[in-house]
C-alpha cells in the first residue's frame, strides 16, 4: 500500500498511452500500465515491440505492467486487482488503447476491420469501465475517481476514408456520457479527451494510409500549425484525472490544437 494516487492505463506502451504514464509518475501517482506488446494480424502497421512496458517501469519505481489485450475483459480485471493489491486502491483509469483502420469507403470496409474498429476502440473502453469502475466506488468518501476516455477530432468530425475509425471514437463519446449518467452523485466522473493530429506511430499509419510522406501534413486544419506531441496531450489527461478536473463529467476536452474549431 502507497499514499500515491492510483491509475490503470490502457495503451500504456507508447504514443499518448506512455505519454499519460509518465506525466502521471512524474506527479506522483503510482501507475499500471497495460498494453498488448504484440501485433495484431488485423492492424497492417506494427504495435507497440514487446519491451516497451519494461522500459517504463526502470523509469519509475512506482509502475506494475501487464500485457494484455483490451479485448480481455479479464485480463482488465487483473489489471485492476493489480493496482488494489500492489497500491492499494484505485482513483483514475485511462482508456487510451486503440488501433486505426481505414483507407476504403464506409460500404467497401471489411467486416474485419469493422470488427476490430469496435472490439478495441469501443468494447476496449468498455471493458476497461466494466473492470476499473467498480474499483473506483470501492474508495471511501470524499471520493475523487475518474474515468478518462481517448476518443479523437474523429469523434467529432467525418474524415474521409475513415468512416469506421469515425464511428468507433463517436461511440466512445456516447459511452463516457452514458457512463458519467451512470455515475451521477457517486464522486466518480467520466470524460472523454478528443486530440487532434498527434505525433505517433498512429499518425504515421494515417499519413501512410493517404499516401503522404509527412504527417505535419495531417494537421494543416489544425491551428497549431504542427501536429501535437503526445507529452501535450497526456498534460490534459493528466488533469482530467486529477481532483481539479471537478467541474467536468460527461464532457469532452478538445485536446486537438484547434482541429474542430
Amino acid at each position: 500500500m502507497t499514499g500515491h494516487r492510483v491509475a490503470v492505463v490502457t495503451g500504456a506502451a507508447r504514443g499518448i498511452g506512455a505519454a499519460t504514464v509518465r506525466r502521471l509518475a512524474r506527479d506522483g501517482w503510482a501507475v499500471v500500465a497495460v498494453d498488448r506488446c504484440a501485433d495484431d494480424p488485423d492492424v497492417p502497421y506494427p504495435l507497440a515491440e514487446p519491451g516497451r512496458l519494461d522500459l517504463l517501469a526502470q523509469e519509475f519505481p512506482f509502475i506494475r505492467t501487464i500485457r494484455a489485450d483490451v479485448r480481455d475483459a479479464a485480463a482488465l480485471r487483473r489489471a485492476v486487482e493489480l493496482a488494489e493489491t500492489e497500491f492499494g486502491g484505485l482513483d483514475a483509469a485511462v482508456a487510451a488503447a486503440a488501433v486505426m483502420l481505414g483507407g476504403d469507403p464506409v460500404w467497401e470496409q471489411t467486416d474485419a476491420q469493422w470488427r476490430t474498429l469496435l472490439d478495441v476502440d469501443v468494447m476496449g473502453v468498455a471493458n476497461l469501465a466494466r473492470a476499473a469502475v467498480p474499483a473506483l466506488l470501492r474508495r471511501p468518501h470524499p471520493r475523487h475517481g475518474r474515468f478518462v476516455a481517448l476518443a479523437s477530432a474523429a469523434a467529432h468530425r467525418g474524415l474521409w476514408r475513415l468512416g469506421a475509425y469515425c464511428a468507433a471514437k463517436h461511440a466512445v463519446v456516447g459511452l463516457v456520457r452514458g457512463l458519467a449518467c451512470d455515475l451521477r452523485d457517486t464522486g466518480v466522473h467520466a470524460v472523454a479527451v478528443s486530440p487532434g493530429s498527434t505525433r505517433t506511430d498512429m499518425l504515421r499509419a494515417t499519413a501512410d494510409l493517404y499516401h503522404l510522406p509527412d504527417v505535419d501534413e495531417l494537421a494543416a486544419r489544425q491551428l497549431t500549425g504542427r501536429p501535437l506531441e503526445p507529452e501535450e496531450v497526456a498534460t490534459v489527461v493528466a488533469w482530467a484525472c486529477s481532483p481539479e478536473s471537478f467541474a467536468l463529467t460527461g464532457s469532452v476536452l478538445h485536446a486537438d490544437g484547434g482541429f474542430t474549431a
